[in-house]
Order: structure tokens, then C-alpha cells, then sequence
């Protein structure tokens, strides 16, 4: 699936690309190397290789790759501080307030008090978005154009955009309906109830997103390829990863990166593979490669990320509640900000998480980096590709 509209809704989502969620699975054991494969591997120096296949890339490949990267650590801070400028404006013209009353006249005398949740959080989600619209245009088009990594011309990608925001609207509202009924059923203890439904709304979503968001995207079909398609399968088989079928993602309509994934629960668990990595690596790449995705299911990531997820939530909106309560003591009138379960409090909730988030960004990178130098030695040690 394609970035959302903006960091912003990211955000908004309670950071669901956090939870990083791959199904639970089996333990397994893997079996030993044989006397063969055990000599390659003690006589390969892994940081020696290293040095040596970075010295075999030019020097404008490897100063354009790091470039690429500090550039995306500045974007994080680029898009947090808009976010909280495009929560501090909305707040301060009190645009939020007036979008709030707008949808309390609409609804006026209506029993079901989501509909003013709903009406509100339609409007607030264009506004936001056509806001952060020039640097999400920067960041997703113009700089991976620039590096060589985006495939598409400006319309098919701005129309795989107007498809992630209409998605992004549906998620956000759906769960600040939920989330805001919360609010006004538990108003002192809305952090602990808060959190449950921002873990299980990052469940389902992830379990569902790969399964029926992401092909309105992209087209899967099996792959057919059977010197591909069997190692893989082999590979699944024995670390009792419950499949029957590869499948193979358009993906090089949209970029020139390589990717995969091993996703699903409950007899929806499916192995994909984007083109670009049939097209551009060897067999023994690949293998690697899906090892690699493998190692996040096998090893349960999934469910540690969720847990990680949870405790960071759990802590957040504890942090968030005093904030926001003190927030609103010191300027609520001015803002017309009445309390938590208020809808025009939104953008402050936004800008009180996001900073809670940007603030943690070194905590959840540290975690991120962990499952995946995990998943890269399980991929090594089942590929038996260096």
C-alpha cells in the first residue's frame, strides 16, 4: 500500500505502522549445517566481506545512498513540526471549534452523538491533508523521482493517493467514532480503555490491510515460476509457515525497490514477493530475501511489536490525558475546547501524541532495528546464503 496522505493522518492512526504485525507461528528448530556448509561459514569473515562489497560500489552511488537517508531523518523532524503547526493553527483560528459546531447544528437532536464525530472528522481530514499536501508531494514524488526509486508519472501516482486517502478517512473515522465514545462513557480513565482499542484497531488493521487494502493498489497473481516458487515453498514447509502458494506484486509500476512480505492469520497467511525483486536479484538473493521476511513471522514479531505497540500507547495516553486536561484548563476557552470527549480537542490530541511520538522516534527505531538484525540471521541461517 502507498504512504498515506500525510504524516499527519499517520499520526492520527495511533501510529499504526508501529504495529508491524505478522501472525503468530509455531516454534521451530533448524536444522544443522552440514560439515560443508559449516567450513564456508567459519571461513567467511562477515565484516571483511563487507568492507569488500562496499568498496566495490562507486563513490557517487554510496555518497547518493547517504544522502537519501540523512534526508529522511530530517524528514521526520520536517514532518512532525507540521504536524504541530497544522494542529496549533487549527486550534488557534479555532477552525476546529467551527467545524465542531458546524456538525453539531447538522446533527442537532440526533440520539447517535457519533454522527457529530463523524461529520467533524471528514472536513478536519481535507483540511489537514491539502495542508501537509506539499511536503508529502516532496517527500513521495519529487525526491524518490529524484533518487531513482519512484516508477510513475504524476497522475497514476496521485490517483493511488486519492485511493490511500479514501482509506485513511474510513480507518480514522471508524476509529475516532470508537475512540470517542470512549471519551464519553470513561472520561477519567479513557487512557486505559483508549489503548485497548488503539491495539486492537492496529491488529485488525494490519491483518486486514495486506489481504484487502493492498490490491487496490497492486495486482497479485500466483507466481508460476517454479525454480523460484519451490525453494520458497520448501522454505515455508519447514519452518511450518501454513501456505500453498507464492505471489507475485506489479510493484514495478509504482518503484524500482525490491520488497516482500509474509503477512496473515487464521488461514489468510500469504507470501508475496514484488517483481522487482524476480527482475533485479538472483535465485540466491531471493531466497535471502524471503528467509529474511520468514524470520518476522517465525519468530513472532508480530506480537512483540503489538506488545512494544501497546505499552508505548498505554504510556502515551496516560501522558496525553495530564496534557491535555492542563492544556485545556490554561486555554480552552480561547481554543473553545470544552474536554476530552469534545471533537474540536482533536487537533490538541494530535499535537500532544505526535510529540510523544517524535520524542520516542529513537526508543521505537531501537526496536524496529532489533526484530530486524533478528530477522536477518534467522534468514541467513534457513537460506544458507551470506
Amino acid at each position: 500500500m502507498n504512504p498515506s496522505m500525510s504524516k499527519h493522518l499517520v499520526l492520527l492512526i495511533v501510529c499504526f505502522a508501529f504495529a508491524f504485525v505478522a501472525a503468530s507461528a509455531k516454534e521451530t528448530s533448524i536444522a544443522a549445517a552440514s560439515p560443508e556448509t559449516q567450513q564456508q561459514v567459519q571461513a567467511l569473515d562477515p565484516a571483511a566481506a563487507t568492507q569488500a562489497w562496499l568498496a566495490s560500489v562507486p563513490r557517487n552511488e554510496r555518497e547518493k545512498s547517504d544522502a537519501y537517508f540523512e534526508g529522511g531523518y530530517w524528514l521526520i523532524l520536517w514532518n512532525f513540526l507540521l504536524t504541530a503547526a497544522i494542529s496549533i493553527f487549527l486550534l488557534a483560528s479555532r477552525i476546529s471549534a467551527c467545524l465542531r459546531d458546524f456538525a453539531g447544528r447538522v446533527c442537532r437532536g440526533s440520539r447517535w452523538l457519533s454522527l457529530q464525530v463523524i461529520l467533524y472528522a471528514i472536513p478536519y481530514f481535507f483540511i489537514a491533508v491539502t495542508l501537509s499536501f506539499p511536503l508529502h508531494l516532496y517527500e513521495n514524488f519529487f525526491r524518490e523521482h529524484h533518487y531513482g526509486f519512484a516508477a510513475q508519472s504524476f497522475l497514476p501516482w496521485f490517483r493511488d493517493q486519492l485511493t490511500g486517502l479514501g482509506v485513511a478517512i474510513v480507518a480514522g473515522t471508524i476509529l475516532l467514532v470508537v475512540l470517542y465514545a470512549v471519551f464519553r462513557r470513561v472520561p477519567r480513565t479513557w487512557w486505559i480503555w483508549g489503548t485497548a482499542v488503539a491495539v486492537l484497531f492496529a491488529f485488525g488493521a494490519v491483518f486486514i490491510a495486506p489481504v484487502f487494502i493492498e490490491p487496490l493498489f497492486n495486482t497479485y497473481k500466483p507466481l508460476t515460476n517454479p525454480e523460484v516458487r519451490d525453494p520458497i515453498l520448501a522454505m515455508a514447509r519447514a519452518n511450518q509457515i501454513p501456505v500453498k502458494q507464492v505471489f507475485e506484486v506489479d510493484a514495478s509500476r509504482q518503484t524500482t525497490r525490491v520488497s516482500a512480505n509474509v503477512a496473515g492469520v487464521l488461514g489468510t497467511t500469504r507470501i508475496a514477493l514484488n517483481d522487482n525483486l524476480l527482475k533485479q536479484c538472483t535465485l540466491p538473493e531471493i531466497r535471502e530475501v524471503m528467509a529474511h521476511e520468514m524470520g518476522h513471522y517465525v519468530l513472532n514479531h508480530g506480537a512483540k511489536l503489538l506488545t512494544y505497540f501497546g505499552i508505548f500507547v498505554l504510556i502515551g495516553f496516560a501522558l496525553t490525558r495530564a496534557l491535555f486536561d492542563a492544556a485545556v484548563t490554561r486555554w480552552g476557552a480561547k481554543w473553545s475546547v470544552r474536554g476530552i470527549a469534545d471533537p474540536a480537542g482533536l487537533p490538541l490530541l494530535v499535537l500532544i501524541f505526535s510529540t510523544l511520538v517524535f520524542i520516542a522516534t529513537p526508543f521505537i527505531n531501537t526496536v524496529v532495528r532489533v526484530t530486524e538484525r533478528e530477522a536477518d540471521a534467522f534468514g541467513i541461517n534457513t537460506s544458507r546464503e551470506p
